[in-house]
């Protein structure tokens, strides 16, 4: 169809008919918060004419104007031809069902995280009511502002080596006014975190993608940051150092949850002392481990591993 014609298709109905068409034609990679083509159109055409996403079906027969459709047409160039992620087009991505800003100094927020959150990571253990909470690589500010919103954390810290990503973790933070009990700090790893930080619970989604499959990702992915993505041959650059040193900011019975993917195998191997806890997930995802502050402690700390 001529982009002329496009101005033919009048409503949001025929504007949702027509993106599914295109995503199938396109065949896009459906990976960065949605998992089908009909959740994505819906996403792409109601947030573009600010619209929620779960409004009724009863405004589909609304007509668009011509500038309505001069943005729907930019936008589906962008995802189905350039193939840019929906959420940096939006500007916005939906975790934990939170509404959360987005660039593309962030990764997109898809992080099976959500679902540990939405059950206060019932799986883990037992958690203060109120936890204190660091949030290391943080990117977006998702999984530590989830957890202050949800959980009711008693305060948050939200780490990451990349100020133009803690830019965008800063807007989030002031969207949702959470200025008193979230804190942002600019650190690679634990280097500028206070010695005399103590957490209930630290939690991760590191880079952890490996070398074979940072050569063989779909074209949505390379539009995201490769530093919130590649973590060298095996995916474990930073889970080592992770794992080596949170013992010491963890209060006894703490918990460590990290998000490996699909480098857990290779963890598995490096630590075979180590009784990975691996999380079961609902609603899809995996590669997420939880140990406990003792177990860190006696591994890594008494040995002398930690240093």
């Amino acid at each position: 169809m001529s982009t002329n014609d496009l101005y033919d298709l009048k409503t949001i109905r025929d504007w949702l008919r027509y993106c599914v068409s295109e995503f199938y034609q396109h065949d896009i990679y459906l990976g960065h918060g949605t998992d089908n083509p009909w959740q994505e159109a819906r996403r792409l055409v109601l947030r573009s004419l600010n619209l929620p996403v779960d409004c009724g079906d009863d405004i589909l027969d609304a007509r668009l104007i011509k500038a309505e459709k001069d943005c729907l047409i930019e936008r589906l160039k962008l995802r189905c031809v350039d193939r840019i992620p929906l959420a940096y087009i939006l500007g916005e991505a939906e975790f934990a069902g939170i509404n959360f800003l987005v660039s593309r100094d962030t990764l997109v927020p898809r992080s099976p995280f959500a679902e540990l959150i939405l059950n206060s990571f019932s799986q883990v253990g037992s958690l203060p009511a109120n936890p204190l909470v660091l949030d290391m690589c943080t990117g977006s500010g998702c999984i530590g502002i989830a957890c202050a919103l949800h959980m009711d954390a008693a305060g948050v810290d939200l780490v990451d080596i990349s100020e133009a990503a803690l830019n965008i973790a800063s807007q989030n933070v002031e969207l949702y006014e959470l200025g008193e009990r979230v804190n942002i700090i600019q650190s690679n790893l634990f280097e500028n975190i206070s010695q005399h930080a103590c957490y209930d619970l630290i939690v991760s989604n590191p880079p952890y993608v490996d070398a074979y499959d940072m050569s063989i990702l779909p074209p949505e992915y390379l539009h995201e940051p490769e530093l919130g993505l590649a973590a060298g041959e095996d995916g474990l650059d930073l889970v080592h150092d992770i794992l080596r040193v949170a013992g010491k900011f963890l209060s006894d019975d703490g918990w460590l949850v990290v998000e490996v993917g699909n480098s857990w195998p290779a963890l598995e191997q490096a630590y075979p002392e180590l009784d990975f806890h691996w999380l079961s997930f609902e609603h899809g995802g995996h590669g997420v481990f939880a140990i406990g502050a003792r177990t860190l402690q006696d591994v890594f700390l008494s040995s002398g591993r930690g240093n």
